[in-house]
């Protein structure tokens, strides 16, 4: 349906003029202010919007309100401090930002990842893609009405965390993995807990589904809603589920493959019209896909050599604490790490992840000091944001908060 078709179906159905008056000059706006702090913006940032009635007429969109300078601290931060920067743009798949960091300042080392590590990594991606499109599904749940189908898929979220926690320690903010790798092998706790996980999971997301998918009410409200055509979605530069709801097939995870993802097979979901109930269906089939893809990488990983965890690049990876306090080498590799000590090379890379909102890219200039020289952090979420005064205007605004939700806006990667 198109913009000014829905402004005449939605003021027909709500609006407080009587029937046969003159709409253009009659026509009261008010202002309202969505945000910065309202619990339905799901973070820090202001919308001002135009209302006539419930009728969106106009938005502006305002950020800033938690800007971090991410970019400007990495000017003076050695390139192994930086990763828990990545944890907190979109902290809810965190994890993603880590590797992605990680791989971008491989590339620019040119260092060589094993086989092994490639895979374990993947698995942990696909984990944390998981993670990010259970809350983002369940809480498009919410905002229709609907809190049951939250209450059952989160406790797979908390699940996925437990992993997490075995893994690295930490559960949101995960600092998981090192440059060269990962910083302990995946112990038999965590692989207890991963299999059982890929046994519960799929009957709970069956649950949810059944809940809503073909729920009339849930689809009443989600389809229509907050849509945008392929065509407008491209020249936004959208990326990820946002942009395969539309129509286009693009993943980075296919178009330019990272951490062996060729070797595995899955599909790319995508949608017809861009709106609210298909940016919902894509996420969905996402996970499924990401349970095949861990399945194959657990296969994978058997096949290779036990007990690889990183790569053997010793003048980038921290050596075990053990051998430091007993071996003099790895002292001074400690040392010169720590202290930013390491000669880095010069260079200009970019590299990109299918993050869980979409392309997360890291535009990475070194001179050959301890910090990078510049580092640009292209955030799926601060682009696709600026649509969103164009996807709200003539729907209602209880439109408004499901269209942000299904478009999984995380502030920290927003206003990083």
């Amino acid at each position: 349906m198109s913009n000014t078709n829905k402004i005449e179906k939605n003021k027909v159905a709500n609006s407080y003029l009587s029937e046969g008056e003159d709409l253009g000059d009659a026509a009261e706006y008010s202002t309202l202010n969505l945000g910065p702090t309202h619990p339905a913006t799901h973070g820090i940032f202001q919308n001002v919007l135009k209302m006539d009635g419930e009728i969106v007429m106009d938005s502006e969109s305002t950020i800033g309100y938690i800007h971090r300078a991410f970019e400007k601290i990495a000017e003076h931060k050695p390139y192994y401090q930086l990763t828990v920067l990545t944890d907190r743009m979109n902290y809810c798949s965190s994890p993603i930002n880590n590797m992605g960091w990680h791989m971008t300042v491989e590339k620019l080392m040119g260092i060589e990842i094993p086989k092994r590590v490639q895979y374990l990594r993947v698995i942990i991606m696909e984990l944390a893609r998981i993670a990010d499109h259970i809350i983002c599904n369940s809480v498009i749940g919410v905002d229709t009405g609907a809190m049951t189908g939250f209450l059952y898929i989160f406790q797979m979220r908390e699940r996925i965390y437990d992993i997490y926690e075995e893994l690295c320690g930490a559960r949101l903010t995960t600092n998981i993995g090192r440059i060269g790798g990962l910083e302990r092998d995946f112990t038999p706790k965590a692989w207890d807990l991963l299999n059982k996980f890929l046994v519960d999971f799929p009957p709970a997301l069956k649950e949810f589904e059944n809940l809503l998918m073909r729920n009339r009410i849930f689809m009443d409200r989600t389809i229509g809603c907050g849509g945008i055509s392929a065509e407008r979605a491209l020249n936004y530069s959208f990326s990820g589920p946002n942009l395969r709801a539309a129509g286009v097939d693009y993943d980075v995870r296919v178009m330019n493959p990272y951490s062996s993802y060729e070797e595995f097979d899955f599909i790319i979901p995508v949608g017809i019209n861009g709106d609210t109930y298909d940016r919902f269906m894509v996420r969905e089939q996402e996970m499924w896909e990401s349970v095949s893809i861990i399945k194959q990488a657990i296969e994978k990983v058997k096949k290779e050599p036990e007990g690889v965890f990183h790569a053997d690049v010793p003048e980038f990876f921290l050596p075990p604490k053990e051998e430091v306090y007993n071996n003099m080498e790895a002292l001074i590799y400690h040392f010169k790490i720590v202290m930013g000590e390491t000669e880095i090379p010069k260079g200009e890379v970019y590299h990109a992840v299918e993050g869980g909102n979409g392309e997360l890219g890291f535009y990475l200039i070194s001179d050959g000091g301890r910090a990078p020289y510049r580092l640009h952090l292209r955030r799926p979420c601060f682009i696709y944001y600026q649509a969103y005064a164009e996807m709200i205007k003539g729907g209602m605004l209880s439109d408004a908060i499901l269209t942000m939700s299904s478009m999984n806006v995380i502030a920290g990667e927003l206003d990083a």
